[in-house]
């Protein structure tokens, strides 16, 4: 159920309100936004739960059953965007905002060169993978929390906010301690153990698609982070395993409307594992800016032939900077703005 409340109800009376209605056994989201102030009641209702109980309770002006099964991420709780506040970078606010940097860490030289590279090319955020979640146990795993250090340190002086992986519930509250946001992949879209301890966190949350994930499926994952307290999450759409077995997966960029029309959280495109292959990064990029995409993440590497996972799909730092000339201008053509990289504070 959606309890929309009056307007001039102060803060104090919806705080009793939530008070009685979890005492009724219910688990209560509060939503506020420039529309209005509502109630979720996303924990507690079944089939048998009347709109009457609700109804005549103090504040409620109206009751409305969530006609979908995703009800946190669903645009009938929140009708507007909401933007991930991350100090100098807002994510969803109409601008867009670029992830940048290797597929993984290799070293505390590499990832300073690539930083600093990113950085003054216009990226806002820094990407690396610590932990690498691999097809064959015998590839490269990551340095860990090492590497986590190693990304922190180059963040930090380039002035740049960083994203890393967590792979286990363990992982959470490590790499919560190094990165502004936490990354769950593509295989672990459905690990629900990990996104419950990921909605623990205060920490904002790139959720990537799984490679067949139906957009309800996406939008259910993001409900059980949403549900366990955490309302930041971008949702990212990484490419789909297709017939197709030109490019490593199908990008699919219906996905950015789609989701546009069904949630208020902000969506972010990966053309690096979209295609996995790099002469179509720059073109790729080019149309999830144009498809409305709040962000996109490139994998880009000082060298990269030499990359040590990805490069097939990871672009030079030349390359990259001449992607972000284009997408300047495309943006000016367009009347949006791409976020400048510019770090105040590791987010709360």
């Amino acid at each position: 159920m959606i309890l929309n409340l009056d307007k001039n109800a102060s803060s104090a009376d919806i705080h009793l309100l939530i008070d009685k209605l979890e005492t009724m056994g219910f688990q209560v989201s509060l939503g506020k936004d420039g529309v209005g102030t509502s109630l979720a009641l996303v924990r507690g209702v079944d089939n048998f739960t009347r709109a009457e109980l609700f109804s005549h309770l103090p504040l409620v002006e109206k009751v409305t059953p969530f006609p979908d099964k995703f009800k946190l991420t669903s645009k009938d709780f929140r009708q507007e965007q909401t933007v991930i506040d991350l100090g100098n970078v807002k994510i969803g606010d109409g601008s867009l905002t670029v992830f940048a940097g290797p597929c993984a860490i290799e070293s505390e030289t590499q990832i300073h060169e690539i930083a600093e590279a990113v950085a003054k090319s216009g990226a806002s955020v820094l990407r690396g993978g610590a932990f690498k979640p691999r097809t064959s146990p015998y590839a490269f795993q990551g340095l860990g929390e090492q590497g986590l250090k190693y990304m922190r340190n180059a963040a930090d002086t380039h002035g740049l906010l960083a994203v890393g992986e967590v792979m286990t519930v363990e992982d959470v509250p490590l790499v919560a301690d190094y990165m502004d946001i936490l990354q769950i992949g593509a295989r672990n879209m459905q690990n629900f153990a990990l996104l419950k301890e990921a909605g623990t966190s205060t920490t904002p949350v790139l959720l990537k698609r799984g490679w067949a994930a139906t957009y309800t499926e996406l939008l259910m994952a993001a409900e059980y982070i949403l549900s366990f307290g955490n309302a930041n999450v971008i949702l990212c759409e990484r490419g789909i395993r297709t017939f197709e077995t030109h490019t490593r997966n199908t990008l699919d960029l219906a996905a950015v409307p789609v989701l546009r029309e069904l949630t208020h959280l902000p969506i972010l495109v990966d053309p690096s594992h979209g295609t996995g292959l790099r002469h179509l990064i720059a073109p790729m990029s080019k149309a999830a800016l144009a498809v409305g995409a709040d962000a996109v993440m490139i994998e880009t590497h000082t060298d990269p032939d030499a990359s040590v996972s990805d490069s097939r799909q990871t672009i030079s730092i030349e390359t990259f900077g001449r992607l972000m000339e284009d997408l300047r201008r495309i943006g000016d053509a367009m009347g949006i703005k791409i976020n400048i990289s510019g770090k105040q504070e590791k987010a709360a």
